[in-house]
């Protein structure tokens, strides 16, 4: 292997130029002891310097002899570069939405940390995503009271990463340069493009950072992505200066070598440790084959997946029992179709009493063998009654196994089939929530004229009402209302109007009396919260109050003190989209 000492000054000078010159396409990490960056007393000094001074000296000395002596301007710039916190970190300018730069300084960080640990105990709806979304990608100061930047940049990371957006994730990183605050996260998205079996989005969020990687399993992945782009002398380059510095991975660099070209032969062994690890062994060998087991990462049997290396079903024989649990496991991870697995199980071959007497012959069998005997069972039977029995049972001997996401697209269909009108009463809640039908049409707002929150006074907050406008038709409305004594204001008419006074819009005071609001409709330390400005802490209690449910599914007064805390914190945006969703009637 070349090593940086055997190069000819003008091999070396060729390789400079290419190097600067991709340098902020490709940056790398700080050499301070690149694979161990916590490594104390080293001089911190950039490739480039090293490589510039390298070239003018003309010397043999050694990489490491050169970062002792490089000039004390250079190293301070460095590390005055390096040293400097990143204070505003996000996406969106606050005055989109009504926040503040000062949006969490003002909150307790003890605080904080119960109300993620608590968020991230969800599977957070919609609208409740939506919030978090927008009050963590604000740009906004960090807190600092009771919580440090790491830990407040990690509660983001967990929060990407748990929502799964890959494209929210990448513009995230790279709009604010931060692949280095954030090396948990920005492995997450280059591994996740990787197990899709999709190299050249893996490597596109490193040609897109300009700061020197510091993360030891990043700096790797990125050297291979230059190898992946034809670069090799600047990956060789990299590579001499790491050897240098003490790096040593003998399965990397066996597999980082064979696609140098510097030996004909690869090691064959097949390392799981990593996406990256896994992915250089298929690089390699022309001849790869591997057999996932159930202690596989689902990573790993993704990668497979989507690489099509996964070995048929139907080529597996029912005997292997161990190998057909796997499958099963694999096909609740959807790593295996569902298709397949249901085709495999008619291979099994059962008498004419076990399907007879199916509903009790399955217990005496295996679990594999059950499922198979209830599958065909359901396939013979047309009576609906029976159908739904045996396909219950199916389905919670899937639940039993940790295996119940196997039978799911697979339980639409039988379920589909149904009509509803034929489902017997004891089987309605186990057909309604299994089928789980998507409205193909989008409700209509249905205006009444005769409710104040059902009216057409409700486009207000389309943005469709001049000030002067709603304050005359809303007067008008009110009137009627005074006149009618059988027209008592709802809940939802009640946050109606403290919306529309929270924006200004004047409700003269004969109207008053219509309604009254009781203090305890708040609770207290979301009041306390607002009244200290802790506007990212409010939103976060907000969230945790929707948490998995949508907003109107939540009763009417949990909906008034949510839009309350919006009204006071004045995020219009925010409040308007929930109210849209609340106040008018659908169909």
């Amino acid at each position: 292997m070349k090593i940086l000492k055997s190069l000819n000054k003008k091999i070396f000078t060729i390789q400079l130029a290419y190097l600067i010159f991709l340098i902020p396409v490709f940056a790398e990490e700080k050499p301070i002891d690149i694979w161990n960056i916590d490594k104390k007393d080293t001089q911190i000094i950039s490739e480039t310097n090293i490589l510039s001074e390298d070239a003018e000296s003309n010397n043999q000395n050694s990489v490491y002899e050169l970062q002792t002596n490089k000039q004390n301007d250079t190293i301070k710039l460095e590390k005055e570069f390096l040293s400097k916190e990143i204070k505003i970190v996000g996406l969106y300018d606050p005055s989109e939405y009504g926040l503040s730069m000062d949006m969490w300084s003002n909150s307790d960080g003890t605080k904080l940390k119960n109300l993620f640990q608590n968020i991230s105990k969800f599977n957070l709806s919609e609208d409740a995503s939506d919030i978090m979304h927008i009050s963590l990608l604000t740009n906004a100061h960090t807190p600092n009271q009771n919580i440090t930047e790491q830990e407040f940049m990690s509660f983001k990371s967990d929060w990407l990463i748990k929502d799964a957006n890959l494209q929210l994730i990448e513009e995230y990183l790279i709009k604010n340069q931060i692949i280095n605050l954030h090396p948990d996260l920005t492995r997450y998205l280059v591994d996740s493009y990787l197990s899709e079996s999709n190299v050249k989005k893996s490597c596109e969020i490193f040609s897109k950072n300009l700061e020197p990687i510091q993360d030891e399993y990043l700096s790797k992945f990125n050297l291979y992505c230059l190898i992946n782009y034809g670069k090799n002398e600047e990956a060789q380059l990299i590579l001499d200066l790491k050897k240098e510095l003490g790096f040593e991975d003998n399965y990397y660099e066996n597999k980082i070598n064979y696609l140098f070209g510097y030996i004909d032969e690869v090691d064959k062994e097949i390392s799981i440790n990593s996406i990256l690890d896994f992915h250089l062994a298929h690089r390699t060998n022309s001849e790869f084959s591997y057999e996932p087991n159930q202690d596989t990462p689902k990573i790993i049997w993704k990668y497979l997946s989507a690489a099509n290396l996964l070995y048929k079903i139907q080529d597996v024989e029912i005997t292997d029992v161990e190998k057909i649990s796997t499958i099963e496991k694999a096909v609740n991870d959807k790593n295996y179709s569902e298709e397949e697995l249901f085709e495999f199980y008619k291979k099994f071959q059962f008498n004419f009493s076990q399907f007879l007497n199916a509903k009790e012959a399955y217990k005496s069998l295996s679990s594999i063998e059950g499922r198979a005997l209830l599958y065909q069972r359901t396939l013979l039977t047309e009576e609906t009654k029976l159908k739904l029995e045996f396909i219950k049972i199916l389905k919670d001997l899937f639940i039993s196994d940790n295996i119940g996401d196997a039978f799911d697209l697979e339980l639409k269909k039988f379920l589909g089939d149904i009509n509803v009108e034929d489902v017997p009463s004891n089987f309605t809640t186990f057909y309604n929530s299994n089928l789980n039908k998507k409205e193909t049409t989008v409700k209509k707002i249905k205006y009444n004229s005769k409710i104040l929150h059902q009216s057409k006074l409700i486009n207000y907050f389309n943005g469709d009402y001049a000030k002067s406008k709603i304050e005359d038709d809303l007067n008008k409305f009110l009137k009627k209302i005074k006149k009618d004594k059988k027209y008592l204001l709802s809940k939802k008419d009640i946050i109606f109007l403290e919306a529309l006074k929270s924006d200004g819009i004047e409700i003269p005071k004969k109207y008053d009396g219509l309604y009254e609001i009781k203090q305890s409709e708040m609770p207290a330390d979301i009041q306390t919260m607002i009244d200290n400005n802790e506007m990212g802490a409010a939103l976060l209690r907000i969230i945790e109050v929707i948490g998995p449910d949508k907003i109107e599914n939540i009763d009417e007064d949990t909906v008034y003190f949510i839009i309350n805390t919006l009204n006071q914190l004045n995020v219009d945006l925010i409040r308007n989209k929930l109210l849209l969703k609340v106040l008018p009637l659908k169909v």
